[in-house]
This record gives structure tokens, C-alpha cells and sequence, in this order.
């Protein structure tokens, strides 16, 4: 449940109520509509919730907002609600002070809600594919990838958490100009190993990393020198599906490490096999989106995008400076382009298998692409505009001790994800790239290992961590977490244990606006706020050696605590530990 959400509905009600008995003996106008916010103020020492319905009434209802406000204070019936009062602010906002209610309704709310404590079905009925990392099988993962892993799995966690029925999908481009370069490389490194460096010349274009010598090198071992007398087609197929067979599966184990599971890997080669790259471009030209030239297909882009903008009441010489091109869908040699293959799929994700919404979360270098998908799904009548949603990464810039880190350590090669977990802990990885996607960031490999309170994701944990061993050490004196009807929660009337219940009440509000934003980054940050608000309550407010009834709520308060810390810590993919 969302305390807060309910929180301000019953503020509303509240003041529809108000006014309809101020309205009734004559003190406000009849037939007004009572519209306005209801929000929680940054400095809450003058309330907790704050109205602005006086203030938007005083048009329909020709009085001044406080004069407003004033009757609807005075017709108010608070009696049943969670508020002990409400005041008059300002040029008429109306300010809720909670009670003891509220308070002692967040406690039972996170016991009884349990492990699912946070979770809403605000997005229920939307099927949701987040389609993330999707890197290029020729080579290692990268940072770039790394990041875009934690923040599509992440994502993928918010979104579930709201209630969507959510689908993980990475998409292997197992088909065109990059798998022919991939297996030229290969080839001429195996040629190489046999003739001599001299004897064969590297493609021009090619892979030059060392783990395409190693792929060679593994095929040589494997198959011997026969294949070098082969038909050059041949060779290439085969050393492109031994290249795959063995980077696919580094690629699934280390995400697999990174905690990231996949729904489906998906194969770009099989939307040509079955013809549905060729049946997506015959469509595009059926509802007249193509045109031919020089022997190739294109796709109207200008045109499609063109008018779009026109409709969105752009003006046609702000369109022409926008410098739009069309895109080439089959060359004149018959192959079918990257886009068109990329349009399938998305055809195929909204189309054929029905998703109401596709993200993707793609390096912020694939900005271009972005716009013309759309309008490409748009030419198809698949609404790419509001079903495709794009969540564009910046990069990453390893750090250490200040300096920025290329190479690892391990293998004097460019740092990989694998590197990297070889290095940090899984926990302080996906802590780290969760982070707001459009921010380019800086990441501290000294800092990431670090243990103390200067480390993020160890001070959160730090506070789990703190709580169990408090809870064990209690519970071994005989003091129990209590269920929340044998605890006085009334007693919690510090500032620190206010504080930190209403912390504790945000979480369902933190992943329906994380949901809504596309942002896990906020799961984040309300793990370090609700670390903050644990740690200042402990030195603030003592246990053991209590009064049992005062010792007993806070037993629940702390116990309430780490039941969401670790929460909120599992839609991160980051542990909870007992003990540190």
C-alpha cells in the first residue's frame, strides 16, 4: 500500500467534505469544483502534507485563498483521518500535521505487506519489454555495457515491482556486415598463424583484439589446417559460428555473475531465415513508405518524419533545417540493411508478440536512430511514438586513485565486464551503475571497494548488516520483535523515529515514480536516505536497557527497517547481509 498516496486521497476527501458543509450553510459558494495539490513540503516543521486548493479556488469561488481556506479549516471534521491538525500558511495553503495513527499504520502496513512491501499494481495489464546490453557478439563486454546492464535489469525491477508483466530480452546480432568482419578477422588470423603475419594481409576494417588472435588461435587447435584451402564462404561461416559458440556463452556467464537472467535471447539471423526482414520491408512498400533507386529499397524517412512534424505544428523551413535523409532498407545487392532487420524486430516485438511497450536501453552514440525507428514503427501503424521508448546511456569513465583506468590490471587488455567483477564485488557494481542514465559517470574502482560509510552500498548495507546483529543479540536476552498490535508504536514520538517511519512509508512512492521516470536511480538514493534515517535514529534513541513498552516499539521500528532496506536493496539485485 501507498501511505502516501492514501495519505493525500484523504486529504482530498477531507476537503471536498469541507467545503461541501461550508457550501451548505453559506459560508463558500455552492457549485465550485474543490480542485488543487496536495504535496509533502520540503521544510515539514510547519506540517507534513500542504493543500493548494484555496488558492485555486479563489477564481470560481471570488474570495480570497485564506478566506477560503479559513472555512474550509472551519467546517473541517478530522475525527477517523490520520491528521491531528490542520493550519492556515502562507497566501492560504492548508497544512496537515499526521498523527499517531499514520505512524502506527506504516509499522503494520510493512509487516503485513512483508516482502512485498513497496509493490503496487499501478502498472498492471501492461506487458513491458525491456530490451537491454544487446552488445555485438565479436568481443568482450565493455563498461558501456556493463552500465546498460544494471540499468535495464534494474529497470526491469522497478517495473515489475509496479505491477507491469515484464520481459527481459537481450538481442544477438548474429547476421550481417559485422559477423562477415568477425569472421574475415578470425580467418585471417588463422591464416596468419599458418602462412606467417607477412603472407596474409588483416582486413582493413577488421577486429584487431587480441581475443580474435585467441578465437583463431582455438579454431586452428580445434579443426587443424585443413580449412585453409576451403572455399573463402565456407571458411567464413564456419569460423563465424565457432566465434559465436564461443563467445555467446562468456557473454551469458558473465551477466549470469553480473545477476542478470534473461527471458530470451533473441537472434537477429532469425528474422531473415523466416523471411520477416523481407515480409517488413513488402509491408513498409504495401502501404507506400518505399521507393527504389540505384537497385535499392529505401524508406521514405524524410517524408514519414516530415509529416509527423508538419502535424506537430512545425513549420516546413524549420523541417528543411533539420536536414532529414532517407534510409537504404535492401541494397542493390539484395541484402537487407542493419534498420531494416532493426525494424522487424520492433515490428515483431509490438506486432507479433503483442508487448504494449518496448524500452531499450541504448548507448547515447545511437541518438540518431532513435527518431527514425519511430517513425518507421509509425509508417507501419505500430505507434512507435508512445509503444517505444528509448532511455539513452552516457559513458563511463573508470577511475583509480584520481586517474583514469583503460587497461586491466589482470590482462594488460581494455578493461571488460569480466575484468571488472574480477576486481569489485557484484554488490558495489550494480550500486554504482545505477545511476541516472543521462549523466556521464565517474567510477571510483578505489571507492567501489572501500569499507567504511564513504562507500555507498557499504554504508546501506552496513545498516542491514547493524540491525540483524542487534536483533539476534536482543532476541538471545529474551527481547523479541513484537507484532504490531502488542507494540505502543504511540511512544515513537522522537524526531529520529518520526523521521524515520515516514522514510519508511516512501518506498511505494519512490518505485512508482522510478516506474514513471524510467529511473531506478531513485531506488538508490532512498536506500541511502532510509541508511541515514536508521543510523541517526540508533545513536539517538537507545534500546536495550529501556522501559519494555518504549523497548519494544523501537524493536519494531528497527525490525520494519530492515525488512525494507532489504527490499529495496532486492530491486537493486544487491544483498542484504546478516552480518559484515
Amino acid at each position: 500500500m501507498n501511505l502516501i498516496e492514501k495519505a493525500k486521497e484523504q486529504i482530498t476527501a477531507l476537503l471536498q467534505s469541507a467545503y461541501a458543509a461550508a457550501a451548505a450553510d453559506g459560508s463558500l459558494p455552492a457549485g465550485a469544483e474543490l480542485t488543487g495539490a496536495v504535496e509533502i513540503p520540503k521544510d515539514v516543521r510547519n506540517g507534513d502534507y500542504a493543500a493548494s486548493h484555496a488558492m485555486a479556488a479563489a477564481k470560481a469561488l471570488h474570495a480570497a485563498p485564506r478566506q477560503i481556506a479559513q472555512a474550509l479549516t472551519d467546517h473541517m471534521d478530522l475525527s477517523g483521518s490520520w491528521f491531528d491538525s490542520v493550519e492556515i500558511a502562507g497566501p492560504g495553503f492548508l497544512n496537515f500535521r499526521l498523527g499517531r495513527a499514520w505512524y502506527a499504520d506504516v509499522l503494520r502496513t510493512v509487516v503485513e505487506e512483508g516482502a512485498d512491501y513497496g509493490r503496487s499494481d499501478a502498472l498492471s495489464g501492461q506487458k513491458i519489454m525491456v530490451e537491454f546490453v544487446s552488445a555485438n557478439p565479436t568481443g568482450p563486454m565493455h563498461m558501456g555495457n556493463a552500465r546498460g546492464g544494471v540499468l535495464g535489469d534494474a529497470l526491469a525491477r522497478v517495473l515489475h515491482c509496479a505491477g507491469a508483466d515484464v520481459w527481459r530480452e537481450f538481442y544477438v546480432n548474429d547476421a550481417g556486415n559485422q559477423i562477415e568482419k568477425f569472421a574475415s578477422s578470425i580467418d585471417a588470423r588463422y591464416r596468419q598463424a599458418i602462412l606467417g603475419e607477412d603472407a596474409v594481409e588483416f582486413p582493413e576494417d577488421g577486429y584487431h583484439g587480441e581475443d580474435i588472435i585467441d578465437l583463431a588461435r582455438s579454431f586452428r587447435a580445434k579443426e587443424g589446417d585443413g580449412w585453409l584451402d576451403k572455399p573463402v564462404q565456407e571458411r567464413h561461416a564456419a569460423m563465424a559460428a565457432y566465434g559465436l559458440s564461443v563467445n555467446l556463452p562468456k557473454m551469458k556467464s558473465d551477466l549470469e555473475r553480473y545477476h542478470i537472467h534473461y527471458d530470451e535471447w533473441f537472434y537477429e539471423s532469425s528474422l531473415h531465415n523466416s523471411g520477416f526482414v523481407a515480409d517488413t520491408v513488402a509491408e513498409l512498400t504495401r502501404r507506400g513508405h518505399t521507393y527504389e533507386k540505384d537497385g535499392a529499397v529505401w524508406l521514405a524517412t524524410s517524408r514519414i518524419m516530415g509529416d509527423k512534424l508538419l502535424a506537430q505544428g512545425k513549420k516546413p523551413e524549420e523541417i528543411e533545417k533539420l536536414g532529414l535523409k532517407d534510409d537504404v532498407l535492401r541494397r542493390a545487392n539484395g541484402f537487407y540493411t542493419y534498420f531494416a532487420a532493426d525494424i522487424a524486430y520492433h515490428r515483431n516485438k509490438l506486432e507479433v508478440r503483442g508487448f504494449d511497450k518496448a524500452i531499450n536501453i541504448w548507448g547515447a552514440d545511437h541518438h540518431g536512430h532513435v527518431a527514425r525507428l519511430k517513425a518507421a514503427l509509425d509508417a507501419l501503424g505500430l505507434d512507435g511514438e508512445h509503444r517505444l521508448d528509448i532511455v539513452l546511456m552516457q559513458l563511463v569513465k573508470l577511475l583509480r586513485d584520481g586517474e583514469v583506468v583503460r587497461m586491466s590490471k589482470r590482462t594488460g587488455k581494455a578493461i571488460s565486464l569480466s575484468d571488472l567483477l574480477d576486481e569489485i564485488p557484484v554488490d558495489a557494481a550494480r550500486w554504482f551503475f545505477n545511476s541516472k542514465a543521462e549523466s556521464q559517470m565517474d567510477f571510483d574502482l578505489g571507492l567501489a571497494v572501500r569499507q567504511d560509510s564513504e562507500n555507498p552500498v557499504y554504508y546501506v548495507q552496513y545498516a542491514h548488516a547493524r540491525i540483524c546483529t542487534m536483533l539476534a543479540n536482543l532476541a538471545a536476552e529474551g527481547l523479541s520483535v513484537p507484532a504490531p498490535a502488542q507494540a505502543d508504536t504511540a511512544l515513537l514520538t522522537d524526531d529520529t523515529e518520526r523521521a524515520l517511519i515516514k522514510q519508511l512509508s516512501a518506498l511505494p512512492e519512490e518505485i512508482r515514480i522510478a516506474a514513471r521516470d524510467y529511473n531506478p536511480a531513485r531506488i538508490g538514493a532512498y536506500c541511502t536516505d532510509l541508511a541515514g534515517c536508521f543510523h541517526r535514529f540508533y545513536a539517538a534513541c537507545r534500546i536495550k536497557g529501556e522501559a519494555e513498552e518504549l523497548a519494544r516499539a523501537r524493536l519494531l521500528l528497527a525490525d520494519c527497517t530492515r525488512a525494507v532496506l532489504e527490499n529495496a536493496l532486492g530491486i537493486l539485485g544487491v544483498s542484504a547481509p546478516d552480518k559484515m
